[in-house]
């Protein structure tokens, strides 16, 4: 199994992250769309060889309409983060929770405008990025480990019903839902990480929580 000639889509893709997994994917033989809500902060990935979109990760509506226009997907990475914290437990605003939220809502409209998409994928792949912090969370990062943690439970879900729809069909499981959790993300080791999801079969990888060193 190889993601060359696959098509992987990176939601809000305009961070150094985002441009490292572009490059690595682009390098492998993949298509890469790349989406974002700047085209300015496209131009990066548009310049390494990217397709770009306008478009709002967190918006259903905005990735309903772009799983409408591809012909096919077989993977979609949320990278849409972002931290906020200290100030021990009163110190967690509402205001902090609220700007942290962006990645939870595209954790959920990725993973439902593509999810037919990438049942019907010969090698499907969902991926999300969470941290260290879900496991082991601090009064200063509570907001932030809040969110993390509603984003894998929602992974872990969506995990579930991909395993579902493939036994009530009859047929073998070929989509995977997977965590990357990190303490501090580097682009340098979430980009073989996401190639390597294309390494090993789906039942393998479907569910699994993938700690980055």
């Amino acid at each position: 199994m190889t993601v060359t000639d696959r098509t992987i889509v990176l939601a809000g893709a305009t961070s150094a992250s985002g441009l490292a997994v572009a490059r690595a994917l682009l390098d492998a033989g993949a298509r890469v769309v790349a989406t974002g809500r700047s085209a300015e902060r496209l131009a990066a990935l548009a310049d390494a060889g990217a397709q770009v979109e306008v478009a709002d990760a967190t918006s259903l509506e905005d990735m309903t309409a772009l799983a409408d226009r591809l012909d096919a997907v077989d993977g979609v990475v949320s990278l849409v983060g972002g931290w906020r914290g200290g100030g021990g437990l009163v110190g967690q605003s509402d205001e902090d929770f609220h700007a942290l939220l962006p990645a939870l809502e595209a954790v959920r409209a990725t993973s439902r405008a593509f999810d037919a998409a990438l049942r019907a994928s010969g090698a499907g792949r969902f991926a999300i990025v969470s941290s260290t912090a879900v496991a082991r969370p601090l009064a200063g990062g509570a907001n932030y480990a809040a969110v993390k943690a509603a984003s894998e439970a929602w992974a872990r879900a969506v995990a579930q019903g991909y395993a579902k729809a493939a036994r009530d069909s009859g047929e073998p499981l070929r989509a995977a839902s997977v965590v990357f959790r990190a303490k501090a993300l580097d682009p340098a080791t979430l980009a073989p990480a996401v190639l390597a999801l294309w390494d090993a079969d789906a039942a393998e990888l479907n569910d699994r929580i993938i700690d980055l060193a």
